[in-house]
């Protein structure tokens, strides 16, 4: 018992930061879903129950052109199968005997940054360290999603627009530092920035609906990319 309450402490502590973080990025997500046209209660549910951000701001942009269920589902998959990748690793790094339920809990509350730390952890993971992480970054993110939401009935116009470019800031820091020195992945950011592009402009694929211009470009570049250029196996010795 007080091995677990060592750990859910210190994850706690390596917790706050990530929660502040989660808090400036989803007030600008609760400014979006005002936007969007939700209400306090749906967009806190929708960040209480959706621990991703890229996948939050892609549902506002498919409810807000109506988009359909299908593709409302197929495009979280898409931008979320990364998870699974993440919960492969972290099985790995759990102790086998670890019960079910913890895994469930561990499993619901997986982000990018809450994998990181807990991959991190030196040794076995205790799953009360990552549930110390997850008792501060989440509510951050809840929170901030329900104060951006009642601002935005208070804020004027002007500063909403200004706040909701915070958004491209966050997915610019998201692309540019692993693209520095990186000719591929830079080369394949231009690209997909060249092909959105088209699909906004030419007359012709205008007509497509976001979620399934989301689908067509993720599984084609993304295919294209992984086939022509393989990420090499290190080998262990």
């Amino acid at each position: 018992m007080k091995t677990n309450r060592r750990a859910w402490r210190s994850g706690i502590k390596v917790g706050i930061p990530i929660g502040l973080g989660y808090f400036a990025v989803s007030f600008t997500f609760g400014i979006i879903a005002k936007q969007a046209g939700l209400n306090p209660f749906e967009a806190g549910i929708m960040s209480a129950t959706n621990f991703t951000s890229a996948g939050q701001f892609a549902g506002l942009t498919l409810i807000a052109t109506v988009a359909t269920i299908l593709e409302i589902t197929l495009t979280q998959l898409i931008i979320n199968s990364r998870y699974f990748l993440m919960s492969f690793a972290l099985s790995q790094k759990i102790d086998p005997n670890t019960p079910f339920f913890h895994r469930l809990i561990l499993a619901f509350g997986i982000t990018d940054e809450v994998f990181g730390v807990s991959v991190a952890a030196p040794g076995k993971l205790n799953p009360f360290y990552t549930y110390g992480v997850m008792s501060v970054a989440l509510p951050g993110w809840v929170l901030g999603t329900l104060l951006g939401i009642i601002s935005g009935n208070v804020l004027p116009e002007r500063l909403m627009s200004a706040l909701s470019i915070a958004l491209y800031g966050m997915l610019l820091a998201v692309i540019i530092p692993p693209a520095k020195g990186n000719k591929i992945l830079s080369g394949l950011i231009v690209i997909s920035m060249g092909l959105s592009l088209l699909f906004a402009v030419l007359p012709f694929l205008q007509t497509i609906s976001s979620g399934v211009k989301i689908i067509v470009l993720t599984f084609l570049i993304a295919g294209i990319a992984a086939f022509l250029f393989p990420i090499k196996e290190h080998s262990h010795e």
